[in-house]
């Protein structure tokens, strides 16, 4: 891996992991702010600035390199700005040898809880999922044009250690009840993480994968297995209807989706074997409890 030239845009929760597990001397870091780029040279990684939220004039290390792509899109608008500066500046820095995308099964749109695969169509509906198609039909332009490899990922909820709703359960904020929640998907980070180097090594160019753990639940029965792991209370239920605004925007939004994510591509074509193929176990992991047998 030593020759190897590693780029990780977006080096936040889930690309610190993923540096970690790649080898910290084979990364380069792109990063907005100098506290992040002080934080990963802290632990090993090299780090460089760039605000992806205007053009960028300064060359980057992209020529030849393996490149994930982690950033998010800006939080408001239909578009990934954020992206199309990124693949601007490619055009003078270099080309990829290869880039994984991470998206997001947001893109899918409610689909009334069926069971989704990679073949079925997009129908986002959220700003939120708007960006993200936006990025993938960038992307699917720019392997075109440019004749280079690309894998898409979309992603299902990621949670792990340090990302667990514990503040929201402390704060003993409302959920509905079970029976009103739709069905909701998700991944522990460490799948993630190899999920993504799998895709660099094995996925198909052009090949689009679902990352999920391949077990669905409910929004509800997430938020009070994570109460009982950290042994805090449940929260409290209130009717979907009758809210009174105690729900954010935000979390109604996620309520008014539900689908089941179809995870075989992931297993058989990138050979992912899930550490952690259910809540239980991801979230015995994060409490370093044994889990049950």
């Amino acid at each position: 891996m030593g020759n190897r030239n590693i780029v990780i845009a977006g080096c936040g929760y889930v690309g610190s992991r993923l540096a970690q597990a790649l080898g910290l001397s084979t990364i380069t870091a792109l990063v907005r702010s100098e506290a992040s780029a002080s934080r990963l040279e802290a632990v090993g990684i090299r780090a460089l600035r760039c605000d992806l939220d205007r053009p960028v004039e300064t060359a980057l290390p992209t020529d030849g390199a393996e490149i994930y792509y982690l950033v998010p899109p800006p939080s408001q608008g239909t578009e990934d700005t954020r992206l199309r500066h990124f693949l601007q500046v490619l055009g003078h820095s270099g080309q990829p040898r290869r880039l994984v995308y991470l998206g997001t099964t947001g893109v899918y749109g409610d689909c009334k809880g069926e069971w989704v695969d990679e073949t079925r169509p997009l129908h986002p509906k959220a700003d939120r999922a708007l960006r993200r198609a936006d990025a993938e039909r960038q992307l699917l332009r720019w392997r075109k044009e440019q004749d280079r490899e690309l894998v898409l990922l979309r992603v299902a909820g990621i949670y792990g250690p340090g990302k667990l709703p514990l503040r929201r359960l402390q704060a003993r904020k409302p959920m509905i009840p079970p029976e009103q929640a739709p069905w909701t998907n998700r991944i522990h980070v460490d799948d993630l993480v190899q999920a993504l180097a799998a895709a660099m090594h094995r996925g198909r160019n052009g090949r689009i994968y679902n990352l999920s753990d391949g077990h669905p639940g409910n929004m509800a029965d997430y938020f009070n297995a994570v109460a009982d792991a950290a042994g805090l209370p449940r929260p409290p239920l209130i009717d979907l209807d009758e809210d009174g605004g105690r729900l954010s925007p935000g979390l109604r939004s996620y309520l008014a989706e539900s689908r089941r994510i179809d995870n075989r591509r992931m297993l058989e074509e990138l050979g992912v074997v899930l550490r952690h193929p259910t809540l239980e176990s991801g979230l015995a992991a994060c409490f370093g409890q044994p889990e049950s047998s």
